[in-house]
C-alpha cells in the first residue's frame, strides 16, 4: 500500500453512527430490553451532545497552517531525498500553549520559508453556519522554533496571547478500542473533525523505520497532517501523521505520532531549541528466532546488545555484549524501535531499568541515559533547503562553525562544507558523497564556507574530471567524477 504523508476528511456525523448502532444493540437484546424507543432516542441525543460540546472545545485551538518554501517535488518523500523545488502546502497544528505555541508535523513546515497560521473564526451565537460564513479566522506570521525531522515533529510560535489551547494527554493510558475525534485542514476544509476508533494504540508500519504510531480509522486526509488526535476527555493523544492508501484518500488506516513523543519534542524545543537524543550507549538489534538459535540463546523476543559506544555508561553499569534486554522499567521489549521510543517517552528520567536475561539468569541493570555528544544525524535539522541547496552537486550544505562541529565531534582540517542531507537529483553529478561527509577542496581549490563551494562548482565546466578532499568518520579520502 502507498504511504501518504498527509500535507494539503470526508464528513462523519457520529450522532447517525451512533443511531444506527444502538438500535441493532437494542434488538439483539429484545427479551430482556425495557428502554423504549424515546429512551433510545435520548441515548443517541446525549451522545451527539457529548461530540457537539467536545468539538466546541478542541475546535478553537486547531489552527490551519499555510506554508510556502522549497521542499520536495513529486518522487520525493517525508526524508527530503528527493528533488527540490518552490511548493506551497497545507496542513494543521494544536496551540498547546495560551502563549501561541503550535505543534504540527516537520513535514508541513519543511523547506517553508513563509509560515502562516489561520485560527479558528469565534462563533456567534448559537449557529455555527452563520459564523463560519460571516466571519474569518485571524491569520498569523508564524516562527518554526524548532524540529526534529527524525520524529517529524515541529513547534511554531506565534504572537498572541490568552489563546484557546488543549492539554497534551497520557498516551500511556490510551486503549486499543478507545473512541478518538481527528481534526484538521483536509484539502484546505479548515477545522474540520472525523470520528473512530484507536485500531492500535502501537504501531510500526515499517521495520526499518523506529518510528511508532497510533492507528486509527478516524478518516485522515491530505490536510489533517500536523491535526490533533483527541480522547473524549478533550486531551491530545497523538498529532495526526500520514495515511496508507491505494486510493489517495482515507481507507481507514490512519497514523498518529503518540502524544508523549509530541510532550518531549514540545519541552526540548522550549528548553533547548532542539531535540536532544537520547541513548544507553549500545548498538542494539531486534532478536529474531534465527538469530536466537544461531547464538544458542533459548529466548526468540528482546533487544540484544551488539557493541557498546566508546567509553559506554552502559558497560560501566554492567551491560554485557549478548544480553538480551526483555524489559524498559518493567514494561516489555521485544524491538529496537519499541526501546527507542521507551527512552523518549520517560524523558524526565536519568536512568533506566533493564530487565536482562544473560545465559539462564535473569538480572536487572540500571544504565544512564543521556545526549550523545556527537550526532550528524541533527545536520539536516541546522540546513536550509533553500539557502543551503548546491544544485548539480546534489546536496545541502553547511559552513562547519562551532556548532557544525560540535555535531560532527571534530574535524582534521579547520573550516569546510558538510554535506547536511542528499538531494535526488538527476541532473546532479555522482559525485559519491554522503551525509557527514566534509569537503576540504574541489579540483585543488580549498573549501571553507559554503559561497566558496559554490563559486568552485561553477567554474567547472562539461566532461571535466574533478576530484574532492573529503574527510569522512575523521579519515581524509578522495572522490573524483566527471562534470555532466
Amino acid at each position: 500500500m502507498k504511504k501518504t504523508y498527509v500535507v494539503s476528511m470526508g464528513l462523519v456525523i457520529p450522532c447517525l453512527l451512533a443511531s444506527a448502532l444502538l438500535p441493532s444493540i437494542s434488538r439483539a437484546q429484545a427479551p430482556t430490553s425495557t428502554a423504549t424507543p424515546e429512551k433510545r432516542t435520548e441515548t443517541a441525543q446525549d451522545l451527539s451532545r457529548n461530540f457537539e460540546s467536545l468539538a466546541k472545545r478542541v475546535s478553537p485551538a486547531v489552527v490551519k497552517i499555510i506554508v510556502a518554501g522549497y521542499g520536495s517535488t513529486e518522487g520525493g518523500d517525508s526524508s527530503g531525498a528527493g528533488p527540490v523545488g518552490r511548493a506551497r502546502g497545507i496542513g494543521a497544528g494544536i496551540i498547546v500553549d495560551p502563549d501561541g505555541y503550535i505543534i504540527t508535523n516537520y513535514h508541513v513546515v519543511k523547506g517553508a520559508d513563509r509560515v502562516r497560521v489561520q485560527m479558528t473564526p469565534t462563533p456567534i451565537g448559537d449557529s455555527q453556519a452563520y459564523s463560519q460564513l460571516t466571519a474569518r479566522g485571524r491569520v498569523y506570521p508564524a516562527r518554526v522554533l524548532g524540529y526534529s525531522k527524525q520524529l517529524d515533529l515541529a513547534v511554531l510560535k506565534i504572537e498572541g496571547t490568552g489563546l484557546p489551547m488543549i492539554p497534551i494527554g497520557r498516551y500511556t493510558k490510551l486503549q486499543k478500542g478507545q473512541i478518538v475525534l481527528a481534526f484538521g485542514s483536509p484539502e484546505g476544509l479548515e477545522n474540520s473533525v472525523t470520528f473512530g476508533l484507536v485500531s492500535s494504540v502501537l504501531r510500526q508500519p515499517e521495520p526499518s523505520d523506529p518510528a511508532i504510531y497510533i492507528q486509527t480509522d478516524a478518516a485522515i486526509n491530505p490536510g489533517n497532517s500536523g491535526g490533533p488526535l483527541v480522547d473524549l476527555d478533550g486531551n491530545m493523544v497523538g498529532i495526526n501523521t500520514f495515511i496508507y492508501t491505494k486510493s489517495g484518500g482515507s481507507e481507514g488506516i490512519g497514523f498518529a505520532i503518540p502524544g508523549g513523543v509530541a510532550r518531549y519534542v514540545y519541552e526540548q524545543i522550549r528548553k533547548y531549541g532542539h531535540v536532544r537524543r537520547r541513548t544507553i550507549g549500545a548498538d542494539l538489534q531486534t532478536l529474531t528466532p534465527e538469530l536466537a538459535q544461531g547464538l544458542n540463546l533459548k529466548l526468540e523476543e528482546g533487544v540484544i546488545v551488539s557493541d557498546f559506544a566508546s567509553d559506554s555508561t552502559a558497560e560501566h553499569a554492567g551491560l554485557r555484549i549478548q544480553d538480551v534486554i526483555v524489559s524498559v522499567d518493567g514494561a516489555p521489549m521485544n524491538t529496537v524501535p519499541l526501546f527507542e521510543l521507551s527512552l523518549y517517552m520517560n524523558d524526565i528520567a536519568n536512568f533506566v531499568t533493564l530487565g536482562v536475561m544473560r545465559g539462564d539468569n535473569k538480572l536487572e541493570v540500571k544504565v544512564p541515559v543521556y545526549e550523545p555528544a556527537n550526532d550528524p544525524e541533527h545536520l539536516s535539522e541546522l540546513a536550509d533547503p533553500k539557502k543551503d541547496l548546491i544544485q548539480g552537486l546534489g546536496v545541502i550544505g553547511l559552513t562547519v562553525n562551532a556548532e557544525v562541529e560540535e555535531l560532527l565531534g571534530s574535524v582534521r582540517i579547520q573550516g569546510g562544507v558538510v554535506v547536511a542531507s542528499l538531494v535526488a537529483d538527476k541532473l546532479a553529478v555522482d559525485s559519491g558523497l554522503a551525509v557527514g561527509d566534509v569537503i576540504h577542496s574541489l579540483k585543488g581549490t580549498p573549501i571553507t564556507n559554503m559561497a566558496n563551494l559554490r563559486d568552485a562548482f561553477k567554474a567547472l565546466k562539461p566532461g571535466e574530471a574533478v576530484s574532492m578532499q573529503v574527510e569522512r568518520a575523521g579519515k581524509l579520502t578522495y572522490l573524483s567524477f566527471e562534470m555532466d
